[in-house]
């Protein structure tokens, strides 16, 4: 059985990769994916951190694009590609982020929370004092607040996404304390028939369970979400389509049969 698409992935475009996008397209090619959907970072905001200046995930839209374009054209006779963009969420950029994507267009959109009140949790110094549970609780309001404010994305990035960073990961995490939160997220984006971002990289990090865990993948179903992507977040093409075997068998086992790409913001259902 064929691995599935990739939709999450990053290129040298994204602050945090220096990885070509000719590299990222020769190792799709090399694992037969049927497609892969490029999702550079655009954050605007984003906070001076340790290492990088403040603003340093400013996407330029058109070196991406012009990039890209040149790459479709030399191998879209190997492998199917698609531009798109993983947007950074905030609750008081929400007016940017729709004049970032009114000037540009995109085949596929995830919103991602990467912030908790423009703070970092990717850092050791951010969870200095702080309490695990009180960090994820306050991630998924913030995510919350952000899915209602801001609605022009196709899935929902990563949802659990701040599970990675904490200093004891996935050992003292149980999702069933923000289900309260969390199922008014996931109603939201369900009556928006918009969808889940399936995620790989907490497996490939040494965790149990991608992003979203299988606790809230099984509450999406439950709830009534159909849409899921498949997305390695791979900044480097050995990490490309990486742990989809693994992953795809945790979608069905929560009740998915099929998972989704994307063509012009439109979901396309395929076979798990």
């Amino acid at each position: 059985m064929r691995i599935p698409s990739d939709f999450h992935l990053h290129s040298e475009h994204s602050e945090d990769s220096t990885a070509p996008m000719k590299s990222m397209i020769e190792r799709g090619i090399a694992l037969e994916l049927p497609s892969m959907c490029f999702t550079d970072h655009m954050d605007l905001d984003y906070p001076q951190c340790p290492d990088l200046p403040a603003g340093s995930f400013h996407l330029d839209a058109d070196s991406y694009r012009n990039d890209f374009e040149k790459n479709k054209k030399i191998y879209s006779d190997k492998i199917d590609l698609h531009f798109g963009v993983e947007l950074g969420l905030q609750p008081h950029i929400t007016k940017e982020n729709h004049d970032f994507l009114s000037e540009n267009s995109f085949e596929f959109i995830i919103g991602s929370t990467h912030l908790i009140r423009h703070q970092d949790p990717y850092y050791e110094e951010f969870w200095k004092d702080r309490d695990e549970k009180d960090v994820f609780a306050e991630y998924f309001r913030e995510s919350l607040e952000n899915v209602r404010l801001f609605d022009d994305f196709d899935v929902y990035g990563h949802l659990d996404y701040v599970v990675r960073y904490a200093p004891n990961k996935d050992k003292y995490y149980d999702p069933s304390e923000y289900t309260q939160i969390t199922d008014e997220l996931m109603k939201i984006l369900i009556s928006r028939d918009q969808g889940l971002d399936l995620n790989s990289k907490a497996l490939y990090s040494g965790m149990a369970d991608p992003n979203p865990c299988s606790y809230f993948l099984n509450r999406f179903r439950e709830l009534g979400g159909r849409i899921i992507t498949f997305g390695s977040d791979a900044h480097k093409p050995e990490d490309l389509a990486r742990e989809f075997i693994p992953m795809r068998e945790i979608a069905i086992s929560c009740g998915f049969t099929e998972y989704c790409t994307y063509e012009n913001r439109n979901p396309v259902f395929h076979k798990l």
